[in-house]
């Protein structure tokens, strides 16, 4: 930083602080501290209370979430203000008693402050790359606000989003990206968000989703550009009753596919079978399975993992489907739901509950 903060970057810094941490610290004062440290006139003095350093200490140090009560009850101590000072500022100097125009508290303070303003920044400045939502807002300004568009809406459905509170409702409506020489690739109701990095993990949580009709399926789809003829990969939880002419039982299934694009025939490199209906429907506690459903893309390079979780809980662990070198670099994310070209297949409802894209490191 080269000058003190405004009135609304303190406000911002406060609410970071808030959230971060569950502790207040006034945005006037986060805005005095800034002029103290960076203003050209110092004429009045800034103490810092020891419960703001140790406030600002657990933000610089990413201490766990807490709040007034719990911690003036288990830490009124401020052992994170401690904590930091001994970590950090053992080889701190400070000028001779006789000369030093400041209290020592606030020399920390400053110093303190200076590294919280920069975390705050940096952190704002990675907002765009690691991003969750829940859902629990589905207006229109909360989409676009959020970085989400909404691309071939149907209206008639898409009014149906907040079906269910606190989550999002798709509907497995016609359309595919499958390339097919008779229809042009088409999604409707797709979200669609763009992916500033390189090495990322992106996942979908859905509630109680279980296909049951011919194509039925929901997921993730990574496009090269915004674009549904773009080369692109993409991996659902689906429906399958074509086995080329064999007789199979009918299936639910995770499949993970890439497409060059531009018309050129796709490669299905995962197809995991989740769950056999016609098994399940005599014992239907086998459903429980379908009741959380995770799917998630790693991407580092060229070097893909897809991984899979399902269960009655929402904390079951994933497992991996497939690693996957792919020449494929997608700058935008969707999430859809449809039924591909099958008229007859009923439109159903997809409840998402949450969506989350992480910066990984690409070493």
């Amino acid at each position: 930083m080269k000058q003190p903060v405004s009135e609304t970057e303190s406000k911002l810094f406060y609410n970071q602080i808030w959230e971060h941490t569950g502790l207040s610290i006034g945005w006037r004062s986060l805005k005095n501290y800034s002029f103290y440290v960076l203003g050209n006139e110092n004429e009045k003095q800034e103490n810092p209370s020891i419960a703001t350093l140790d406030a600002l200490a657990r933000y610089v140090l990413k201490a766990p979430y807490t709040n007034e009560v719990t911690r003036k009850n288990n830490e009124a101590h401020h052992p994170y203000w401690f904590l930091y000072r001994e970590r950090y500022l053992e080889k701190v100097e400070v000028a001779p008693k006789a000369k030093n125009r400041f209290p020592v508290f606030a020399v920390l303070g400053i110093i303190i402050l200076i590294s919280g303003i920069a975390l705050y920044w940096w952190y704002k400045s990675q907002a765009a790359l690691s991003f969750t939502d829940d859902f629990k807002r589905t207006d229109e300004q909360s989409f676009q606000n959020k970085g989400w568009q909404v691309v071939n809406k149907n209206d008639e459905y898409w009014m149906k989003r907040n079906s269910l509170a606190n989550s999002l409702t798709l509907f497995t409506l016609p359309g595919d990206n499958w390339p097919d020489t008779s229809s042009a690739p088409s999604i409707q109701n797709l979200l669609i968000r763009k992916l500033p990095q390189n090495c990322f993990k992106a996942e979908l949580q859905m509630e109680s989703f279980i296909p049951a009709g011919e194509w039925q399926q929901a997921g993730l789809l990574l496009l090269a550009d915004s674009s549904l003829n773009s080369p692109s990969i993409r991996i659902s939880l689906g429906y399958n009753d074509f086995f080329g002419g064999n007789q199979q039982p009918k299936e639910v299934i995770v499949q993970a596919i890439s497409t060059p694009g531009n018309g050129e025939k796709p490669e299905e490199f995962i197809h995991f079978k989740v769950l056999a209906p016609d098994s399940a429907a005599e014992k239907p506690v086998l459903f429980g399975n379908l009741k959380h459903t995770a799917l998630r893309i790693e991407k580092q390079g060229r070097h893909y993992r897809f991984l899979y979780a399902g269960g009655l809980t929402v904390n079951d662990a994933f497992k991996e489907l497939a690693v996957k070198d792919l020449i494929t670099e997608p700058r935008y994310v969707a999430i859809f739901a449809l039924k591909g070209r099958v008229k007859d297949t009923p439109v159903v409802p997809v409840v998402i509950r949450k969506f989350i894209l992480q910066q990984l490191p690409c070493d």
